[in-house]
């Protein structure tokens, strides 16, 4: 069983003064304070889909993969203890700071941390958009999609497609390997480049339409 969603995204930053106006006045989400060096944002009826933390980095440093159940999560686990990759059951506290009921960690061969997770709470009070937006396209699509570029990009798309079993939109190795991945019906919700750098290339969120 692979993952349904790109559920949340936790960015390292080193000025969290700018992403609470980033946040809002720019990319329209809803800020949830959490604390000095910390702050959440909302996109839609979840309690939080981003994350951001003031540790002197600048780049995604998790990405939350949603979970049909504790099934399907055990179930990658157990996949990706098989390919020889370490798996961490998350602590109660680290799970009630994501808002998830369960949820396991690890690295990709990339050296990515992915939390895989389930059972999202939800919110009891409705979205608020921090722009003239009407919201995002979210629900079973997930937040969006991520795009990574890689110097050594191909174990990476391996991990991907054979243990993480994501589907593969497009691929293409001229002149340079790409490839995009689904997990649901969005096009693509994770895709890796082949660079000269390894980086985060970008977050895609989807706007519903402005107002």
């Amino acid at each position: 069983m692979r993952p349904i969603a790109l559920g949340y995204i936790v960015v390292s930053t080193q000025n969290l003064a700018d992403w609470a106006h980033y946040g809002t006045s720019q990319l329209g989400l809803q800020r949830i304070d959490r604390s000095g060096k910390t702050l959440a944002f909302r996109m839609d009826d979840r309690k939080q889909r981003v994350v951001v933390h003031e540790d002197g980095g600048s780049t995604i440093s998790a990405y939350g993969w949603e979970m049909a159940d504790a099934a399907a999560m055990d179930a990658l686990a157990a996949r990706v203890e098989a390919s020889g990759i370490r798996v961490e059951r998350a602590s109660r506290a680290l799970g009630n700071e994501r808002h998830v009921a369960d949820m396991v960690v690890f690295a990709d061969p990339g050296g990515n941390r992915i939390e895989a997770f389930h059972g999202p709470a939800i919110a009891s009070d409705p979205f608020t958009a921090g722009r003239n937006i009407a919201g995002f396209r979210t629900g079973a699509l997930g937040l969006g999609h991520a795009v990574l570029n890689s110097t050594n990009p191909k174990p990476l798309i391996a991990f991907y497609r054979d243990v993480m079993q994501f589907g593969v939109s497009d691929y293409y190795d001229q002149p340079f390997t790409g490839c995009f991945f689904h997990v649901n019906p969005r096009h693509h919700s994770f895709a890796i480049f082949e660079h000269d750098k390894t980086m985060v290339h970008h977050v895609m969120m989807e706007y519903l339409r402005y107002l």
